[in-house]
Order: structure tokens, then C-alpha cells, then sequence
């Protein structure tokens, strides 16, 4: 596939920064096992992956902004454009030697998400998409499932956890959906999930008290795959309301409504 310049650059950048957090990863095991254990090396590697997303991208746009997990809000001089960067989304997992997380790059153009990158470095699976060009898993073309009922569907979530989000509300949202569909599942990262729902793994994903940079780049990559998102009261606000529901046009509207529901 042809690369546009600024997907060449998104790539070269999240790629560098997979190079590092791989490297830092084959030491969290060695560490698993010590009394402190692994986690300040573990936000150092977090650290040191996003300066390097955000060197590499200011070098190739200076003019754009940035929000960061670590870092926060850099203002640009050209206020329409916004990297949005998570440099290793699945932290918890990386800090347990699980072989599962992201570096994740999204562009907004006025706070819609035009072009994204998600990069698994462990497995080498580069998800990426641009506005009117498609969603492509390491250069081959995806699309969202097509599987049409709930109960055909393996459904994707994420969990309250350590006094994040209302596990009460939960636990009334997955005794709703639980016997409807063929399975749920909660892999611990936002980012990896919504681009599986762009490869078709995922029927579908809903999760609550998210942050931008967990879903800009897998919003474009749904939608780019033919997908559907939207925020859990059906509107375009998931950046700003932290909330997102996702799938083929079915799926989402079937799982809104019993998300509504309980």
C-alpha cells in the first residue's frame, strides 16, 4: 500500500517508541520477582516512549499541538491540529509481564480524530488508518465483523477497577449483556480492543472513564473499517464524555440499547 507523508512519519514514530518499550519489557521479568517489583522502572519506560513520540513528531509537524498522557496539553501554532498520544496503553500488563499493550498516535483536526496508529510492538501488529483511505492491519486491508445479532457476538469491556468508575453500574451492564451474546471478555487495553473491533476479533467494545488519547486513534480505525462509535448516549462526544460503544452498525445499535436499558 501507498503510505501519504503523514502516515509515513505516525509509523516511524510509534515504531521507535515500540523499539524502546520492547526492550524495557524483556526487564520487567527480572523485576517481577524483587520485593519493590517492577513499577517505577515501568513509568520510566511509559516516559521515555513518549518523549520519543514527541521529538520525532514535533521534528516532522512543529506546528502542531499535543495531549499527552504524561506530559498533558503543548499548544501549537496551528491550533486545528492535535497529536493525541498514548505512549503505552496497558500499562498494568506490561507491568505484570503480559504481552499485551500499545503505543497509540492519533491526529485530531479539530477535535475529530483524522488519522491513528496503534502498534503492538510484541506481536508487530501495526494498525493504522486515515480519513477516506481505509484501516489496514500491517498493510493488509480490515474491516469490522459482520456478524449481525448479539448472541453470534464476542463483546469487549472494560472493568472498574481500584476505585475507578461506578463497578456497581457495571456489574448491572454485564448481567444485562452477559446472557445475550457468545462471550465477553476485558483484555486491559482500550486502544488494542478498538482496533480489534477494526480487524473483526471483536464483535464489539464498550467502556466508560476513558481518556482521549485511550480511543482517538481506534475511533478513526473503526470507522475507517466500516465500523460505527459513538458515546453511550449516541452522540459524537467520546473524547469529551470519556464513554464509547463500538462495532458494525447492528452490533453498536444493538448493545447501546441494552446498555441503555440496565
Amino acid at each position: 500500500m501507498i503510505r501519504s507523508p503523514l502516515m509515513t512519519v505516525m509509523v516511524a514514530a510509534v515504531r521507535k517508541a515500540g523499539r524502546s518499550l520492547v526492550r524495557d519489557f524483556g526487564e520487567v521479568e527480572n523485576l517481577q520477582v524483587s520485593l519493590k517489583g517492577p513499577a517505577n522502572f515501568v513509568s520510566n519506560a511509559d516516559r521515555k516512549a513518549e518523549r520519543i513520540l514527541h521529538e520525532e513528531l514535533s521534528k516532522a509537524r512543529p506546528a502542531f499541538g499535543f495531549t499527552m498522557e504524561e506530559g498533558g496539553e503543548r499548544e501549537g501554532t496551528d491550533t486545528s491540529h492535535r497529536w493525541i498520544i498514548d505512549p503505552l496503553d496497558g500499562t498494568t500488563n506490561f507491568l505484570h509481564g503480559i504481552p499485551l499493550f500499545c503505543v497509540s498516535v492519533a491526529l485530531a483536526r479539530d477535535g475529530v480524530p483524522v488519522a491513528g496508529v496503534i502498534f503492538n510492538p510484541v506481536t508487530d501488529e501495526l494498525f493504522i488508518a486515515e480519513k477516506g483511505a481505509g484501516a489496514f492491519m500491517n498493510d493488509r486491508r480490515i474491516r469490522v465483523a459482520a456478524r449481525r445479532a448479539l448472541a453470534d457476538s464476542v463483546i469487549c469491556c472494560g472493568v472498574p477497577h481500584m476505585g475507578r468508575g461506578d463497578l456497581a453500574g457495571f456489574g448491572r451492564e454485564y448481567a444485562a449483556l452477559a446472557p445475550r451474546v457468545a462471550g465477553l471478555r476485558r483484555t486491559g487495553t482500550a486502544a488494542l480492543d478498538l482496533a480489534w473491533v477494526a480487524a473483526g476479533r471483536f464483535d464489539g467494545f464498550w467502556e466508560r472513564n476513558l481518556s482521549a488519547w485511550d480511543m482517538a486513534a481506534g475511533i478513526i480505525l473503526v470507522r475507517e473499517a466500516g465500523g460505527y462509535v459513538s458515546d453511550l448516549e449516541d452522540g459524537d462526544k467520546m473524547l469529551a464524555k470519556g464513554d464509547i460503544v463500538a462495532g458494525n452498525e447492528s452490533i453498536r445499535r444493538d448493545l447501546l440499547a441494552v446498555l441503555r436499558k440496565a
